[in-house]
């Protein structure tokens, strides 16, 4: 297994792991939202890929501090195909994640995990990951003038 820098091509097969995690992805959608990703200064994508098959992919923004010395990273979307689940694809993603923030002068990962997501929070838990005790969020959606 190689974990590399996701590419343009990658487009399909991260739509297709998107979908398994619940969200109605296409591949059309991904392909036209993932060059801002790869462009973006502050974000990272990172999949893992044997055999020219995506086995996962972990998705990554890293967020300078004004208040605090160490900047943090935050993982906006996480997946490994349900076959290669149990088999150390997800421990080394979240690896190379950590020490790209760790090369990024950031101090700590963080993952907002929905509670219905059980398995992920077990598999958080095995890394290191402690809960945080409140997300909140809100709605900024443009009104359809």
């Amino acid at each position: 297994m190689v974990i590399r820098e996701g590419e343009i091509a990658d487009s399909a097969a991260i739509a297709a792991l998107l979908t398994d995690l619940g969200y109605p992805a296409t591949a059309d959608f991904v392909a036209s939202s993932l060059p801002r990703q790869l462009a973006h200064p502050d974000a990272a994508l990172l999949v893992a890929v044997e055999n020219s098959a995506a086995l996962g992919f972990i998705s990554l923004n890293f967020i300078p501090q004004l208040a605090l010395a160490g900047d943090f990273c935050r993982i906006s979307y996480f997946c490994v195909t349900p076959e290669a689940r149990g088999q150390g694809v997800g421990a080394a993603l979240e690896a190379a994640a950590c020490a790209m923030a760790q090369a990024r002068g950031c101090d700590r990962i963080e993952v907002h995990c929905h509670s219905r997501r059980e398995l992920a929070h077990r598999f958080y838990a095995r890394q290191g990951y402690t809960e945080s005790p409140k997300y909140l969020q809100k709605s900024v959606k443009p009104d359809p003038a």
